[in-house]
């Protein structure tokens, strides 16, 4: 399940990402209303509870992200346009 936490500082960090366009992201992710929908690495419920959470990530710049991602609308849309060191660990 990815149940997402925004973390506020890069120390918290699980994961750096950057918010990218379509064509420039790694991983396409869609926001789930609720938590059970979470799964795998690409659709995610964002959590305001640190405890709750799967992954803390923050975001920043692409040249400090880790991975590079771009929310999506729909659930067909999600989901990983390229191989990636990443890819099965967010989840």
């Amino acid at each position: 399940m990815a149940i997402a936490f925004q973390s506020s500082t890069m120390a918290d960090a699980q994961i750096r990402a950057a918010l990218v366009d379509r064509g420039m992201a790694d991983l396409c992710v869609h926001r789930v209303p609720v938590q059970g929908q979470a799964k795998g690495d690409a659709l995610w419920y964002i959590t305001r509870d640190r405890n709750e959470a799967d992954v803390r990530i923050w975001f920043c710049s692409v040249g400090m992200s880790q991975v590079k991602i771009c929310f999506v609308d729909s659930y067909g849309e999600a989901g990983w346009n390229r191989p990636h060191p990443l890819k099965g660990r967010i989840g």
